[in-house]
């Protein structure tokens, strides 16, 4: 066994997956309870494309301005709720790998928006945590929702071979 899959390691993993959720729940807590409205950062976040050293890049600011800024009401909703929806997934450790990977999508998305504040620390913290694979949730309820999944795959699967 590698050593950052080992019980002790676990120890580690959970509690930065745990911190982690934290900030993700209260993140989208907040903008839940408070009127969360993406359209300022957006348009912030646009005309930050200018410039001699622009913060955002040509290429997202074009999302930005094509898809984002129309559509930002399906934002108001994405956000504060994937927010919230991937910080209860890596406090309680389930779905973890596909929470990691959608809290650093999310983190990715704001630092591509010029925004820097925790989203370094909170993206290079969900990285170390995938590499860290089944470690990361193995005091989690994932330790025993994933072999339940796998084990009922395998059966459908046999199912179908043997039919």
């Amino acid at each position: 066994m590698r050593w950052y899959k080992t019980p002790i390691a676990a120890v580690v993993w959970t509690v930065l997956r745990i911190y982690l959720g934290y900030q993700w729940v209260t993140a989208g807590f907040g903008k839940i309870t408070g009127g969360f409205d993406a359209g300022g950062f957006l348009k912030g976040a646009l005309a930050n494309a200018a410039g001699e050293h622009p913060a955002v890049q040509a290429w997202y600011a074009d999302f930005l301005q094509q898809f984002a800024i129309p559509n930002v009401d399906i934002f108001n909703v994405l956000i504060p709720w994937g927010e919230l929806l991937v910080g209860i997934g890596l406090i309680v450790g389930l779905a973890t790998i596909p929470a990691l990977l959608a809290g650093a999508f999310m983190n990715l998305n704001f630092m591509l928006a010029g925004t820097t504040s925790t989203n370094p620390i909170l993206y290079t913290i969900a990285m170390i945590l995938l590499f860290a694979g089944a470690g990361a949730y193995y005091f989690g309820l994932d330790r025993f929702a994933v072999p339940y999944i796998k084990g009922f795959f395998k059966k459908e699967q046999a199912k179908t071979v043997t039919h």
